[in-house]
């Protein structure tokens, strides 16, 4: 069974299961491409890995729990004691991150031909996770290699691009290091189909096109997700109004609200 929604289905994008979606999706790109690229390429993945620490770090992945702070006071009682109070607080415990992403890398060398990136909120928030990615992405972009960089999340802060007025719920940028700093940018949001990009390999040889509505309606398939997701609720994160109105019409018409 496919996903409801036309394109990219915000249910997804909830923070407890986002990480297996980003996992699956990872997966199924890369079985969907190596036999595509044989025998000159082959599609390896890779692991980046850093370690964050705070209350911010403590709250990714599990939204349903809140961590407060009592306010201290100096006069709990009415007595003047001289007893000190006991006050809740919370110490930075270090989280080790590990981020899969693909490389295509040409058979023989091992020269990496291609990155394909695929955010996670971590990646668009301020932090350790921002500071990692966007020195990995400055590298490849200062490099010969090619970036596909996939963003399925309308939360956080998008990655930085020159003259970029556009205002959309999910991007898809396309880098050929043949053409930099000119870049193709797909935008696209939440009612839209998810368009079809080509993956971009070395000049002569013929590129994949990626259809990653097909790969995410194949994950949603074998993942069961239709009986795990309660689309009579609202998503998280939350819809602007505007797309909150069109989903909801949208459900209601396929009998799902």
């Amino acid at each position: 069974m496919p996903s409801p929604f036309p394109g990219m289905d915000p249910y997804l994008e909830h923070p407890q299961l986002w990480p297996e979606v980003h996992h699956l999706l990872i997966s199924e790109l890369f079985r969907f491409l190596s036999p595509q690229l044989r025998p000159k390429y082959r599609v390896a993945l890779e692991v980046r890995m850093y370690e964050t620490s705070g209350e911010e770090s403590l709250l990714v992945g599990i939204p349903d729990v809140t961590v407060t702070r009592e306010p201290f006071r100096k006069n709990r009682t009415a007595s003047n004691s001289s007893t000190p109070q006991v006050v809740p607080v919370i110490v930075p415990i270090p989280e080790t991150i590990s981020e899969g992403y693909l490389e295509v890398q040409e058979v023989g060398t091992g020269e990496v031909v291609t990155a394909l990136e695929i955010l996670s909120p971590k990646n668009k928030r301020s932090g350790e996770g921002w500071d990692a990615y966007h020195r990995k992405r400055q590298r490849v972009l200062g490099s010969a290699t090619n970036l596909v960089e996939i963003d399925l999340l309308r939360g956080g802060k998008s990655m930085p691009i020159f003259g970029d007025n556009i205002d959309s719920d999910y991007r898809i940028l396309v880098s050929r290091d043949s053409r930099r700093p000119q870049a193709d940018l797909y935008a696209f949001n939440l009612p839209e189909v998810i368009p079809p990009f080509p993956l971009p390999l070395q000049s002569g040889y013929l590129e994949p096109v990626i259809d990653l509505h097909w790969l995410l309606n194949e994950i949603y398939d074998l993942s069961d997700y239709a009986m795990l997701i309660d689309y009579s609720q609202k998503p998280e994160p939350p819809l602007s109004d505007a797309n909150e109105a069109w989903a909801s019409s949208w459900l209601r018409e396929k009998g799902l609200r």
